[in-house]
């Protein structure tokens, strides 16, 4: 599928690319594959491409560049059939506990949503979420695939400090704090995985077009998890999609 897309400067160094301006998935495929057909390009001066729910940016080594030029060279690739992706995608099975000492605002939440708690964790288990892009904070995952039984407002007054590992609902969105923050999201449980890890060679092993699953773990298989986590011996469960 093909979309209107707009290019446009962004800045002195980068290029904005454009998609119709909506979260979809056929989107979010299509910039990835875009994506992959410029870095497939040979003697490029980008340095950089950086995602978005429907925008590319890519960032250049120098100003000097040919604009225009720049611009329709992108075009002539576009109009051509897209590559597909050549790396593989997968998805991730991240351990979650839902205990009340990590579901901070799982009780809160259940008023507000007329939900048991144990409904709660079951949607927010049972879907398979997309991973858009990454932003925020480093190995902040952007996920789609809320059940919009769980979509809640953010918290009218935010957290100082969020838990390194705490996964929270805010609006339509899911997603797990990759380090310890402010935030402003209902907080319902806690993994032990690390999403971004500074001594990895990748720090964020999750990448745009990934999938994510939740999976339901108690207090003890918490502790167990962390402790391998750690010690660098716990391998995530992974499976590729694509």
């Amino acid at each position: 599928m093909s979309y209107k897309l707009t290019y446009k400067p962004f800045g002195e160094q980068a290029i904005l690319i454009e998609w119709p301006s909506k979260i979809d998935p056929a989107i979010s495929k299509d910039i990835i594959a875009f994506q992959y057909a410029i870095q497939c390009l040979p003697n490029t001066n980008i340095i950089d491409s950086i995602v978005g729910y429907s925008s590319l940016t890519l960032k250049y080594n120098d100003d000097s560049r040919d604009v225009d030029q720049e611009i329709a060279l992108l075009k002539s690739i576009y109009a051509k059939p897209i590559l597909k992706q050549g790396t593989v995608n997968f998805s991730w099975r991240i351990p979650v506990c839902y205990e009340k000492e990590f579901g901070l605002d799982l009780k809160e939440m259940s008023e507000t949503t007329s939900l048991p708690i144990n409904e709660i964790i079951r949607l927010h288990t049972a879907s398979t979420y997309t991973v858009y892009f990454i932003g925020f904070l480093p190995g902040f995952l952007y996920l789609g695939g809320l059940n919009k039984k769980l979509c809640i407002e953010r918290k009218s007054t935010p957290r100082l400090q969020v838990a390194k590992g705490a996964v929270g609902i805010g609006g339509s969105q899911t997603g797990i704090y990759p380090n310890t923050s402010a935030g402003g999201w209902n907080i319902i449980g806690k993994t032990p995985i690390l999403f971004f890890d500074i001594e990895k060679e990748t720090p964020c092993f999750a990448k745009p077009g990934d999938e994510i699953q939740f999976v339901p773990i108690s207090a003890a298989e918490y502790k167990v998890l962390e402790k391998q986590v750690l010690a660098n011996t716990y391998v995530i469960n992974k499976t590729a999609i694509r």
